[in-house]
């Protein structure tokens, strides 16, 4: 990705919560320093731009579900979560999901593919990862994609919605790490691999 993309993929999130699904091309374009037509043959469309920008998201959000500290599953799941309560406690987040939600029902068809690009993408990549740990004994084998669903409700708690609404909320980092870290560690005791039982001795006790 280079320089371009980054100024135009920064335009979109800015412009996205201003104006919701509204956001429109044009407004990219003007926003990022380039033309119209420069977007239109870099990305194709609309959707397709906005596909790029959450699909960019996804793989930050899940970049804690790989590599070598992937191996201890609090750690990447702790990552994962600090890293979700942050994104999402951003001003322009926060007030883009609102402006989304409102549009939702005037742009169905755009609202279903940013929720599939987007939420459902990162639960997707979630629950993967689930299944794998659950294959090297780390967790206990169960439904993967419940597992993910229900861990993205249980970090994102009632957090969203008091945003939404404008209520207090944790707005600090301290303050997110110890639900993520509440969040998660629940989670683990819920689905932690059942402890193997020591088989009974056969041998017969003596008695004198």
């Amino acid at each position: 990705m280079d320089a371009r993309d980054l100024r135009v993929f920064d335009a979109v999130r800015e412009l996205l919560a201003r104006h919701g699904m509204q956001m429109s091309m044009e407004a990219v374009a003007q926003h990022a320093g380039c033309s119209k037509q420069t977007l239109y043959s870099r990305y194709g469309s609309k959707q397709e731009l906005l596909r790029r920008v959450v699909e960019r998201h996804v793989r930050r959000a899940t970049a804690g579900l790989c590599g070598p500290r992937a191996q201890d599953p609090r750690n990447s799941l702790l990552r994962f979560a600090t890293d979700y309560l942050e994104h999402f406690s951003q001003p322009h987040v926060a007030q883009a999901c609102r402006l989304i939600s409102a549009d939702a029902a005037r742009f169905p068809d755009e609202a279903r593919n940013l929720y599939r690009d987007g939420t459902g993408a990162l639960t997707l990549h979630l629950a993967e990862w689930m299944e794998t740990t659950a294959r090297c004994g780390q967790l206990r084998h169960d439904d993967p994609h419940f597992m993910a669903e229900l861990l993205i409700s249980m970090i994102g708690g009632q957090d969203l919605d008091r945003q939404r609404f404008h209520m207090t909320h944790r707005d600090d980092a301290a303050t997110r790490l110890r639900w993520a870290e509440f969040s998660v560690d629940s989670f683990l005791r819920a689905f932690a691999p059942a402890v193997p039982t020591q088989p009974h001795s056969n041998q017969h006790r003596s008695f004198s």
